[in-house]
């Protein structure tokens, strides 16, 4: 390295070094403004059950007998978070501009619409768990609370490309270059993910449905695994449907024989940042991933919602201090006595013109019909 090429770097550098303390500053502006409105238990009266003494939900029957899941999670899930951060500054350093680092930053964008998908899924989150705001517009619409920690979403989608994507080199490597896998590899990538990805999810969400972090109040019979218990889980739909995420954001990623991504052609294609093919490339992928996350939302709405086919309520309901998410009646009419909350949005987006229905209460309450039920 020349003595030229030697002063041109520290010349950049320095010109860095602004930007990184406005970077720094500007975070720690912002992780104090978190931490300051951040709230834990059912505060708000949106949610709040007045009838409940005590703020805490304690599971009775917790896993392995251990009644401390949820802060184990949490500093699990934050310490998480710092690591991702800190694995992409160390990367970004080594590897400037790589496409999975794009991607995992294109990821994390889509915290923003947790909140609609956990309302599409009807999926309650403890209010134990620090959270939120619950008043505040967009996680209002969350049926109780909206946990910080989902800032590390990147680890619930990207993990299985890693496995899928060394399985389609595995395989590649001992067929010819005319078979289906070299043919079509971005068909073979996604039916891999599609494996790879329903295996992930169903042992991921089953596990935090099982500590405690939060419920799927409501599923549909069919395809779904523990109904009517505490731990009832969606498993044909929502580990399925979950793909519709996953496969796209594994695509964007798969590159050719020349090092390329689709997400660098398409932005080339459509002339995205011409002269900066890397910034071209990440608006392909927030596009990208933004869009199918909505298509999986709407899909789910569509199937679960709309259709009134998710009677299966979890019963008895597991967190005593917050009003029993119930929009479309379905608790009432299982016999759990309220208070009931019907959420935002259960007019017309849940196809209900009038809101939330009357029901006629069932004789006998569901903790009693439901033998074996595990109680939260």
């Amino acid at each position: 390295m020349t003595t030229r090429q030697v002063d041109t770097r520290r010349t950049e550098r320095r010109s860095q070094k602004p930007w990184l303390i406005v970077a720094t500053i500007v975070g720690i502006v912002l992780l104090g403004l978190i931490v300051h409105n951040a709230r834990y238990g059912a505060v708000s009266p949106r949610i709040r059950n007045p009838n409940a003494t005590g703020g805490s939900n304690p599971l009775s029957d917790p896993l392995f007998g251990y009644q401390h899941w949820i802060v184990t999670v949490e500093i699990f899930s934050y310490l998480a978070l710092i690591g991702i951060v800190g694995l992409v500054v160390v990367l970004w350093r080594r590897y400037p501009k790589h496409p999975y680092l794009l991607m995992t930053l294109a990821i994390t964008t889509l915290a923003w619409l947790d909140p609609i998908m956990n309302w599409a899924t009807f999926a309650a989150y403890n209010p134990d768990l620090w959270h939120w705001p619950e008043d505040w517009p967009l996680v209002s619409v969350s049926p109780t609370i909206e946990p910080l920690f989902i800032a590390a979403i990147s680890m619930f989608v990207v993990p299985p490309f890693f496995p899928a994507i060394w399985a389609l080199r595995r395989v590649q490597a001992h067929r010819s270059p005319d078979t289906f896998v070299w043919r079509h590899p971005l068909v073979s990538l996604s039916g891999l993910v599609f494996v790879f990805g329903f295996v992930y999810d169903f042992a991921m969400e089953a596990l935090c449905v099982r500590l405690g972090l939060y419920t799927f109040t409501q599923v549909i019979p069919f395809g779904s695994i523990f109904t009517g218990t505490r731990w009832q889980f969606p498993l044909l739909w929502q580990s399925s449907l979950i793909n519709i995420l996953m496969i796209p954001a594994a695509v964007m990623i798969y590159r050719d024989d020349n090092g390329r991504t689709v997400a660098e052609k398409l932005a080339r294609r459509a002339g995205i940042f011409k002269h900066r093919p890397a910034l071209g490339s990440f608006a392909v992928m927030l596009v990208v991933v933004n869009l199918a996350f909505m298509i999986y939302g709407l899909t789910y709405t569509a199937i679960i919602r709309w259709s009134g086919a998710a009677t299966s309520v979890v019963c008895p309901w597991p967190w005593p201090s917050a009003k029993i998410y119930d929009p479309q009646g379905f608790y009432e009419r299982s016999g759990q006595p309220g208070p009931y909350s019907e959420g935002k949005w259960s007019t017309w987006m849940s196809a209900q013109p009038s809101g939330r229905p009357h029901v006629m209460a069932a004789q006998v309450a569901c903790q009693t019909r439901s033998s074996g039920a595990a109680v939260g």
